[in-house]
């Protein structure tokens, strides 16, 4: 395989840096890790993150290209997405093949407080991303996407031929019109594309919105952990060296023109059953908080990941009992 340089957006967050310490393994790889790093969550853990790819944060210095002190085919920029300057810069420089792109402004519930956020990062982002990726002539663009997309309405489990109309969210309707916007630029400029429609992703240093990381903190604690719509919630939780393994199949798979793939576990469980897995594993039974449903929620998420099986021979292989431990192990030294 010829050597190949790689962006990866996102890069200081959980998937991003997860994908990233699984390419730079590969000599075949290049890789420009790119991420704004942000306080949606606390910076720290983004910061540490990157110090496990070699880039120590006293040596960012923002829109500059950094080398890592740890894998020499790894470098780092600090850039906002809405920087289109910065980002045309970049691309005319470093003449990527393939570019990653899980780069967005996360969180569902945070999208009903904070829109202009969603809207100017995930959609004028991606516009800026999807108009150098034209104009320099990217090989492969891969981009997140998410199984919100396919709100309360479609049959389980979700597959791609079903119809994405209903949305329930900002966040959802943001990554929806991502996957539109990627269609056209396909259409247009014959850009090819592939979108990725990630369900629920855990494991260690995941993001502290994100459940998995909610329960253990409150589970640790001796705190209540809240527990939406009586605890009658079915989640496709993924571990995330399955989910690198895909997308790490995706980028180095010929892209085939337009397509989008549902990317899960493909086996749902109760969130209850979930709970009382971390509860094993951290030897202390959780305080439950039962509450209603959230406003922007879905009762449950099943990937049906036949398709991109067929197109890359994806095949999961983390069971819970087997990812929870890892996923609190990290946790339980982390947060000592």
């Amino acid at each position: 395989m010829e050597k190949r340089k790689i962006l990866v957006t996102g890069a200081a967050g959980f998937i991003g840096f997860s994908l990233v310490k699984a390419l730079v393994q590969n000599k075949q790889y290049d890789v420009v890790g790119y991420d704004n790093i942000n306080n949606y969550y606390d910076p720290q853990l983004k910061y540490d993150r990157l110090q496990q790819l070699g880039i120590d944060r006293s040596s960012l210095r923002q829109g500059e290209v950094m080398p890592s002190e740890q894998y020499a085919n790894f470098q780092f920029i600090q850039l906002d997405l809405e920087n289109l300057t910065g980002m045309q810069s970049l691309f005319a420089t470093e003449n990527f093949d393939i570019v990653v792109h899980l780069a967005a402004q996360a969180g569902v519930r945070h999208s009903l407080r904070n829109p202009h956020v969603y809207v100017s990062s995930n959609v004028g982002g991606f516009v800026n991303m999807l108009e150098c990726c034209k104009n320099h002539k990217i090989k492969h663009l891969v981009y997140a996407s998410s199984s919100s997309v396919y709100g309360l309405d479609s049959k389980i489990p979700f597959s791609e031929a079903e119809p994405t109309n209903h949305p329930v969210s900002l966040y959802a309707a943001t990554k929806r019109a991502n996957e539109l916007m990627a269609y056209t630029y396909h259409h247009l400029y014959r850009l090819p594309v592939t979108g990725l429609r990630f369900f629920t992703v855990y494991g260690p240093w995941g993001r502290p919105d994100m459940s998995p990381m909610l329960f253990a903190k409150a589970i640790k604690d001796g705190k209540p952990i809240k527990v939406f719509n009586h605890g009658k919630m079915r989640r496709d939780f993924t571990y995330i060296d399955d989910i690198v393994d895909g997308i790490v199949k995706v980028t180095e798979a010929q892209p085939a023109g337009n397509s989008i793939y549902n990317i899960g576990n493909s086996r749902p469980v109760e969130l209850m059953d979930f709970i009382e897995l971390m509860e094993k594993s951290i030897g202390k039974e959780a305080i439950k908080e039962l509450l209603p449903m959230q406003p922007g929620d879905v009762y449950e998420t099943y990937a049906d990941t036949s398709a991109l099986t067929a197109a890359t021979g994806y095949h999961p292989t983390t069971p819970l009992e087997e990812g929870i431990p890892k996923f609190l192990e990290w946790y339980l030294s982390y947060y000592k």
